[in-house]
């Protein structure tokens, strides 16, 4: 992420309903999983292959995503005899984590933004755009790493998507960032938005350039996601020009 934003000076007019359930649904599902240590009711050694086996059974595989087809857990931990619906699991993915700092990372940059995306367009539109972005990233990345057999993770892709509709109906809001992790700056929201954008679509045509390369960041998720974003706001907006409805009017 380009920076860690803290604040948004947009004045919200009401409470963020949505961004507040959907953090508290990512911060719920986290702590329930094998991942977290408050998840007790995973043991010792075992967490490792029960992570494994909950992220494979609710994580978005690509190979099965584009096949629709189940495939066998790979590695040594057993226990891979579940049954999942590969398009079922584009939506649950969106709401795993890899860890604490993946799941606070996210949640800061929806906590930020989200709220403004919320107010502007709406709750109910706002929602549809966080799904329908989490899917295009979701299929997406999945297309771009046809043969994969790693499951994705994470709400980035659909949280990209959020920064890409902030982009398109709250840019001339100012930030307050942590350049460095340390350096408090007040900037303006399209260049923070802008800059993690170029960064995410750099980082993505490098891992073209060097498919060699292994990464466990979904860059190619988070890109898709924001245009998916984007391109929804422009047509929620253009949609509200055209019957004379102001974003205010409309929950």
């Amino acid at each position: 992420m380009a920076g860690v934003p803290l604040s948004d000076d947009y004045p919200v007019r009401r409470v963020p309903t949505v961004t507040y359930l959907l953090i508290a649904a990512n911060v719920a599902v986290y702590l329930l999983s094998p991942l977290s240590m408050v998840a007790f009711w995973y043991g010792g050694v075992e967490r490792i292959c029960d992570a494994q086996r909950y992220h494979f059974q609710w994580g978005a595989v690509p190979v099965e995503l584009l096949t629709g087809r189940q495939v066998a857990m790979p590695g040594p931990c057993p226990g891979g005899d579940y049954t999942k619906v590969p398009w079922v699991s584009a939506f649950t993915s969106m709401f795993l984590h890899g860890g604490a700092a993946h799941l606070i990372g996210n949640m800061v940059y929806l906590f930020v933004f989200g709220p403004v995306v919320e107010d502007r367009l709406g709750r109910l539109r706002y929602l549809g755009l966080y799904l329908v972005s989490g899917l295009v990233a979701t299929y997406g990345f999945a297309l771009t790493e046809a043969g994969s057999q790693i499951p994705l993770v994470g709400a980035s892709g659909a949280i990209s998507g959020v920064l890409g509709a902030y982009l398109l109906v709250q840019h001339r809001s100012r930030v307050i960032t942590l350049v460095f992790l340390v350096i408090p700056v007040r900037l303006p929201g399209w260049a923070l938005v802008g800059t993690y954008f170029v960064l995410q679509y750099f980082l993505y045509i490098s891992m073209s350039l060097y498919p060699g390369e292994d990464s466990s960041v979904a860059y190619a998720a988070h890109v898709y996601g924001f245009i998916a974003g984007a391109v929804g706001a422009l047509l929620m907006h253009r949609v509200r020009w055209r019957s004379g409805t102001r974003p205010s009017d409309v929950y």
